[in-house]
C-alpha cells in the first residue's frame, strides 16, 4: 500500500512538474507522439543501454556500426552526469575515440537550462549519428536536459535514424521512470528526480545488477506499477533496443521485470517435465547475449531451432 501511494504521488508529481516546466519554457515543449506503434521501445533509431563497468568490443562494435561507421559516424559525448569537473575533463570523448576509432567525437556539456535550449548548444547533436551518455549521477542529467531543446534535439536524432547509447546513469536516464535519482544517494530507489528522458517509453531501468546485489530491488516497484517494464542490467552488459525488439549484447545478464511474472502468471521455468530457459518460477527473469525479447508482447523472442549438422561421414564430400 505504502508502495502505491508513493508512486501515485510520483506520477501526480512527474506531471504537474512537466506541465510547469514547459509553461516556462514553452518555446521548447517536448512532444510525445500520439498512436505510437511501438510500446516501450523507439519509432526509429536505436538505443544501447550499458549497465556501466565498462563495454565489451561487441557493445562498441554495435555502437559504431547504427552509427553510420566509423568513417562517417559523428558523435556527441554527454557529460552532465559526472558533475561540472566533467566540462574540462575528455577522457570520454579519449575513450569512445580509443574504443571505436571514430575521428568526429565532440564534448557536451551544460548544466544550465537556458544553454541547453539554446540553438548554438543543440548544433552539435542536430549534426550527429550518434549520442554516447557517460555514468555518474542521473538527477544531474535531468537537471540539465530534462523538456529542452536538447532533450528533443536527442528525440530528433532518433526519429532520423540515429543512437543512442550510455552506461550507468547514461542507462537509467533512457528510462520514462528515473530509478535511483534522488540527490541523497543512489540507495534511494524512489527520491527527489523521478522523470527520466523517455527514450525506452514505459519503463524503467537499473544497473550494476549484481556487482552490488541490486537483482530483486525492482520487483515490489514493478508489482505496483503493472505498466512499465523494469529492465536490469549487469557491468559490461547492455540491451539494443529498435522498435520493441530487444537484444542482449554483452559478456553477463539482463533481467526483465514484468508484472506477468512477478505475479506468477507468466511461463513456468519447467514446462512439463522440461526445463525452459527463457521462462522462470520467480519474479524475475535473466536474457544472456544474443537472446531477443518482445518489449510489445512481453514474451521472450525464441530463437530459430537449427537444422541437424549433416553426418560426419557425409562431410567434405
Amino acid at each position: 500500500m505504502r508502495i502505491k501511494l508513493i508512486l501515485n504521488t510520483v506520477f501526480a508529481g512527474i506531471a504537474l512538474a512537466t506541465a510547469t516546466f514547459t509553461a516556462v519554457n514553452a518555446q521548447t515543449p517536448v512532444t510525445v507522439k500520439k498512436n505510437a506503434t511501438t510500446r516501450h521501445g523507439p519509432e526509429k533509431g536505436s538505443l544501447i543501454i550499458i549497465g556501466g563497468g565498462g563495454a565489451t568490443p561487441e557493445i562498441w562494435k554495435r555502437f559504431v556500426q547504427l552509427a553510420g561507421g566509423k568513417e562517417k559516424a559523428k558523435i556527441v559525448v554527454v557529460t552532465a552526469a559526472g558533475g561540472d569537473s566533467a566540462a574540462y575533463d575528455t577522457k570520454s570523448v579519449d575513450l569512445v575515440k580509443r574504443e571505436t576509432g571514430i575521428a568526429n567525437v565532440t564534448l557536451l556539456h551544460t548544466n544550465d537550462l537556458k544553454e541547453a535550449n539554446s540553438e548554438k548548444f543543440v548544433a552539435p547533436i542536430r549534426a550527429a549519428t550518434g549520442v554516447y551518455i557517460v555514468g555518474g549521477r542521473q538527477w544531474r542529467i535531468a537537471d540539465s536536459y530534462l523538456n529542452t531543446l536538447t532533450h528533443q534535439a536527442f528525440q530528433e536524432l532518433l526519429d532520423r535514424g540515429g543512437v543512442i547509447s550510455g552506461t550507468s546513469a547514461g542507462a537509467s536516464i533512457q528510462g520514462s521512470f528515473l530509478w535511483r535519482g534522488d540527490t541523497k544517494g543512489a540507495h534511494i530507489l524512489v527520491g527527489d528526480h523521478t522523470q527520466g528522458l523517455g527514450f525506452l517509453k514505459n519503463s524503467v531501468i537499473d544497473q550494476h545488477l549484481f556487482r552490488r546485489n541490486r537483482q530483486f530491488d525492482l520487483v515490489e516497484f514493478v508489482k505496483n506499477a503493472p505498466e512499465l517494464i523494469g529492465i536490469g542490467l549487469d557491468e559490461a552488459t547492455s540491451i539494443v533496443v529498435q522498435k520493441d525488439t530487444l537484444e542482449v549484447v554483452g559478456r553477463s545478464y539482463a533481467s526483465i521485470y514484468d508484472y506477468n511474472t512477478i505475479i506468477g502468471s507468466g511461463a513456468k521455468h519447467v514446462q512439463g517435465s522440461r526445463e525452459v530457459s527463457t521462462a522462470s518460477n520467480g519474479p524475475f527473469f535473466f536474457l544472456h547475449e544474443g537472446q531477443k525479447y518482445d518489449l510489445k508482447e512481453r514474451k521472450v523472442i525464441e530463437a530459430p531451432r537449427k537444422e541437424p549438422e549433416a553426418l560426419s561421414g557425409n562431410r567434405g564430400r
